[in-house]
């Protein structure tokens, strides 16, 4: 064996043929002429101008099934048994007053009073949603609800 006749166990990949008969040569499968022939040609699909279009048609930003009606803070009588004296009055006014809610965007939240936990004064509700868990204990105790 001599060296010129030594042969590579991968020869080398052939040039690519330049001309019509090539696969991608001339006009590189781009067609002809104009914007789309052009290197780093932009154009935009059309569908794109009504998908950009969608969300202001659509009423309430991007997701419809979020809800309007604004939500409720959450209180359990527990917390109040132990804040509040016998014959106070609990509204979201006290409420925010005693640092047990914040005001929601300058304006006093919403609130709704579950019966999770034990009240054993008489207290009466004023301004609040009350579960009808915590009606019962409410009632049970001597309080009100207006």
């Amino acid at each position: 064996m001599e060296k010129h006749n030594l042969k590579r166990k991968t020869p080398n990949k052939k040039n690519r043929i330049v001309g019509r008969g090539g696969k991608h040569a001339k006009t590189s499968g781009r067609g002809t002429k104009g914007q789309n022939a052009r290197a780093g040609h932009k154009k935009r699909p059309e569908i794109r101008d009504f998908i950009k279009r969608i969300p202001k048609l659509r009423g309430r930003g991007k997701n419809i099934n979020t809800s309007i009606q604004s939500k409720y803070h959450v209180v359990n009588i527990g917390e109040l048994n132990n804040l509040y004296k016998n014959g106070d009055t609990i509204s979201p006014e006290t409420l925010v007053k005693y640092n047990v809610l914040k005001l929601v965007k300058g304006r006093l939240p919403e609130v709704k009073i579950l019966g999770t936990g034990k009240l054993d004064k008489a207290i009466t509700f004023k301004g609040c949603l009350v579960s009808a868990s915590a009606k019962l204990q409410i009632e049970k105790a001597g309080g009100t609800i207006n």
